[in-house]
């Protein structure tokens, strides 16, 4: 009889702890509910004053979870997200109850992710928006182990809009009135006849010693412009150089040879050089069959010129212009048979090549202020008298913005201070990251 009951009770047991394990399982498979956190405050959102009409700046309080000295944090950062207001998405959906039938569904823009903001701070900029295009904005603060505050929606929407200035380059339009003004004003005071004293540049100073000597050898002069056309800005330096050129061996009564590898180069060379040439009051003696055309050819026009090189054995070989893998060769070629090189060119990865092959290198901006220099126009010396005004100012401010980021580097070690704290330095870094280098305008 005891026997019996026991196998009821047995078989009753069992369906309920299967059942209350059954139960236990799917609470232990329940994720852990997310912690509430308190939301951010006083959201809104305003319009940039003085940009193009593509910014939108967002302002909110901090959630009360978010304070400066709570270990570990509550809040870690702040989600914005951003919708459209008034603009609508086509689906294109299939009708039920036939494959061959569409119906095309409208559906409202939803809440897209846009940005975030790190913890203890209250502000953000949207710098994608469409100008005219009305937006509603959200936020909601996040922390650890999932945990999330309730979403808080700005009540109007906001559109950006178009500004007839934009102060966001305010400073950019300072530091372009102060160079163009330099330039203005350097110009005036060549044209009023005040001398501008300009750094001699040892190449341009050579070409006079290098046309004498190859006078006095008997010999002639080589000027090579480059293997670029004429629409390369190197190109047109060297043609400005080569009128120089020109002038001083029309003085000499030297020969002057130009090899070209285009033909608008060769065209302007010869009008450059029987410009010279008539200048220098010797028309009779400009040979236009000394400025002549080879090869667009890269290496055959190389070859071509350190054939002559080797055979003719000009004294002076002049190279300005662009140049790449033929430098070398030119001026070893030039160096071998003894002539006197002076080369200039702006192509980075050739001028060691000249520097170490040729007796004088025009490097880089010497290259392209020759025209100044050597012309003496007033309008050119005034420019370039400018250029260098506006470089030093860009210098001056670069190393004082440089001071200044190192030295509130050291202040600011440690924990940051609280705002009311900040030093003059901290101060000025932060307008210079904001304002000067940044979006901030004035």
């Amino acid at each position: 009889m005891h026997l019996r009951k026991n196998v009821v009770i047995e078989r009753l047991m069992i369906p309920l702890l299967c059942f209350a394990a059954g139960m236990a399982q799917s609470r232990a498979d329940e994720p852990p509910q997310a912690k509430q956190l308190a939301p951010p405050t006083q959201f809104r959102a305003e319009d940039v004053d003085g940009d193009a009409g593509t910014a939108i700046d967002l302002f909110w309080t901090l959630s009360p979870d978010d304070e400066e000295d709570t270990k570990p944090r509550k809040v870690l950062r702040y989600v914005i997200s951003r919708k459209q207001i008034g603009g609508s998405e086509e689906a294109v959906v299939l009708e039920s109850g036939s494959p061959f039938v569409f119906e095309v569904e409208e559906k409202k823009p939803e809440f897209e992710e846009i940005g975030e903001a790190t913890y203890r701070k209250d502000t953000f900029r949207d710098s994608n928006c469409e100008t005219g295009v009305p937006y509603l904005y959200r936020i909601q603060a996040f922390g650890p182990d999932n945990a999330t505050s309730p979403a808080v929606e700005i009540k109007e929407p906001v559109i950006a809009t178009l500004q007839w200035f934009n102060l966001q380059r305010s400073w950019f339009a300072v530091f372009v009135f102060l160079i163009c003004g330099s330039v203005i004003v350097f110009i005036e005071m060549a044209r009023q006849g005040k001398t501008l004293k300009i750094r001699k540049i040892a190449g341009l100073e050579a070409i006079k010693d290098a046309v004498g000597r190859a006078t006095e050898m008997g010999r002639s002069c080589l000027f090579v412009p480059g293997i670029q056309d004429i629409n390369d800005i190197q190109t047109v330096a060297g043609i400005t150089i080569l009128s120089q050129v020109a002038k001083t061996t029309a003085d000499y009564r030297a020969t002057l040879e130009v090899p070209t590898s285009r033909s608008l180069v060769m065209t302007t060379a010869r009008d450059t050089v029987e410009a010279a040439y008539l200048q220098a009051g010797r028309p009779d003696e400009y040979n236009e069959d000394d400025i002549y055309y080879i090869t667009d050819e890269q290496f055959g026009y190389v070859a071509s010129v350190t054939g002559k090189m080797v055979r003719d054995k000009p004294a002076a070989c002049f190279y300005m212009g662009a140049f790449y893998a033929e430098s070398l060769i030119l001026a070893e070629t030039g160096n071998s048979v003894g002539a006197i090189q002076v080369a200039g060119t702006a192509m980075p990865t050739q001028l060691p090549f000249f520097v170490a092959a040729c007796d004088f290198t025009l490097i880089g901006e010497e290259f392209f202020a020759a025209s100044a220099y050597l012309s003496g126009e007033p309008q050119q010396l005034g420019s370039l008298k400018g250029q260098d005004f506006g470089k030093l100012i860009g210098g001056i401010l670069l190393l004082a913005g440089c001071l200044i980021m190192t030295i509130s580097a050291f202040e600011s070690r440690g924990e940051p201070p609280a705002e009311d704290k900040e030093t003059f330095l901290q101060s000025a870094q932060i307008y210079l990251k904001e304002n000067i280098l940044g979006k901030g305008g004035f």
